[in-house]
């Protein structure tokens, strides 16, 4: 009998990151990335449900009630549910800086705190019934190294003051690892952090198999690399396990990619780790293997589904039904190799 935990959700921004902006792609509209997400099928097997993105032209955080219940019957309508929410975190947004100054850090909080409040609108509604608020430092590491001790002690304050207001919601905080992300740019940063924020449960870790393959790397951190070029099978797996055994008890989100090795940003994004396609001949992992590192103990740690990334990939490429039956077959092994039923 298959499993049917964790659930299985596309993510809605690859239609909104790096695009928009001069010289980048249009976005592609909510609606239509719902319509690619229920057009996949696999021997009958769909999507389960997506995450969404709380930025323009998808959904802008200050949306009435009215407008965001709109919004759920039309997600409950295709018969998905909603999932984790990513806040608007960054300068620019509502949002700002969590190691800048008190006002700036005063912005990031607000950014969460508005974002428990569109969470808490789809949980009355009731398609959404999990998932977390996504979170970043929302500025990178150069400026960091001008104090690192300072710099994580500031971020790890922003979010123990985010993570009290997520926990008034009953929403629980996972920020997600990314070498462009200031404190976070590396797997003992990552863990240093959130042993600083010093609140697990609410203040969590979320892992995506593209970007922190990159912490094996050390590519903005190389005194904190596991591995080295042409690293052999062996040296993989022990690398692997080292940085999953830290990182693993604070992970409260998983996002299922692929990555070549490389590193790409369009638009305004900054450069992270590249999203590959997951039958990417170039891809570095063994996406259900290293799943299967991150997902034991799932249950645990409180999840109930897992969502495809795939960041800044061409719009020719999202609109081909291809790539999102391809992806829901290979998340499907996933859950095959590493989840459970109820």
């Amino acid at each position: 009998m298959s499993n049917s935990f964790p659930r299985l959700h596309n993510a809605m921004w690859p239609g909104l990151v790096g695009k928009g902006s001069p010289g980048a792609e249009p976005f592609i509209a909510l609606d239509r990335m719902l319509e690619l997400t229920t057009q996949a099928n696999v021997n009958g097997q769909k999507f389960d449900g997506v995450d969404l993105f709380l930025f323009d032209p998808h959904i802008n955080i200050d949306l009435s009630e009215d407008d965001v219940k709109k919004i759920a019957d039309k997600i409950a309508a295709k018969g998905l549910a909603v999932g984790s929410l990513v806040a608007p975190v960054w300068p620019g947004t509502v949002g700002d800086s969590a190691m800048g100054t008190p006002e700036q850090r005063a912005k990031f909080v607000l950014a969460v705190k508005k974002a428990c409040r569109i969470a808490q609108i789809f949980n009355e509604h009731g398609v959404r019934k999990y998932g977390v608020i996504r979170i970043d430092a929302a500025t990178g590491p150069a400026h960091w190294l001008e104090d690192p001790v300072a710099n994580t002690k500031k971020i790890a304050s922003t979010f123990r003051e985010a993570g009290v207001v997520a926990a008034a919601h009953g929403e629980r905080l996972a920020a997600e690892g990314e070498i462009c992300w200031a404190g976070m740019h590396s797997w003992k940063n990552m863990v240093d952090l959130l042993e600083q924020t010093d609140m697990p449960g609410t203040v969590g870790f979320q892992a995506d198999q593209a970007h922190t393959y990159l912490y094996l790397m050390g590519y903005n951190a190389p005194e904190h690399a596991l591995l080295k070029e042409g690293y052999s099978q062996a040296e993989f797996d022990a690398a692997y396990t080292k940085m999953t055994d830290a990182l693993r008890p604070w992970t409260i989100d998983f996002h299922v990619a692929q990555n070549d090795g490389t590193v790409h940003g369009t638009g305004t994004h900054d450069k992270t780790g590249r999203h590959c396609l997951a039958d990417d001949p170039k891809g570095k992992l063994d996406i259900v293997k290293t799943a299967a590192y991150w997902l034991k103990g799932a249950t645990d740690r409180g999840i109930q589904h897992i969502c495809w990334d795939g960041c800044m990939f061409p719009n020719s490429t999202l609109e081909d039904p291809k790539t999102w039956n391809t992806i829901l077959s290979t998340m499907i092994k996933v859950r095959d190799n590493s989840g459970w039923n109820a």
